[in-house]
């Protein structure tokens, strides 16, 4: 039987953490507002060394932000998979251009004011990988 006590966490160098993450395309996005933490699903891609997240989040929520986190992963049943952390300073991608190609290369959410883009130039990653303790 699989049970937390057979389960260990990995870590993993940043370059592995970064490849892990251009594996997947969704994760969470993660800020204060009014002193609450709120999650949001997300989507995202690196590209040239950031990550680019469009998420179903109030873009003035967002402005104002020194830091962000965002978090991936793939977990699969039985608890093996792997986790990535990436925290770093974010701005709103504010270049028409440059937001009419991200939201044509990244599947959007509802449109309108809930439909952001950030940058985030990463800063700290953390990934471990999920794996089953080896018997012994």
């Amino acid at each position: 039987m699989t049970g937390p006590h057979t389960r260990r966490m990995v870590e993993v160098s940043i370059a592995e953490a970064l490849w892990l993450l251009e594996s997947v395309v969704q994760g969470r996005l993660f800020y204060f507002q009014r002193e609450s933490a709120v999650v949001r699903p997300a989507v995202h891609v690196l590209h040239y060394g950031r990550l680019i997240v469009r998420a179903p989040a109030q873009e003035a929520a967002l402005a104002e932000r020194v830091a962000l986190t965002y978090q991936a992963d793939e977990i699969r049943a039985g608890g093996t998979g792997w986790t990535v952390t990436v925290t770093g300073p974010a701005e709103v991608v504010a270049d028409p251009d440059e937001r009419a190609h991200y939201r044509r290369t990244l599947p959007g959410w509802a449109h309108g004011p809930h439909n952001t883009l950030i940058r985030i130039r990463p800063q700290a990653v953390t990934g471990f990988r999920l794996a089953h303790r080896e018997a012994r």
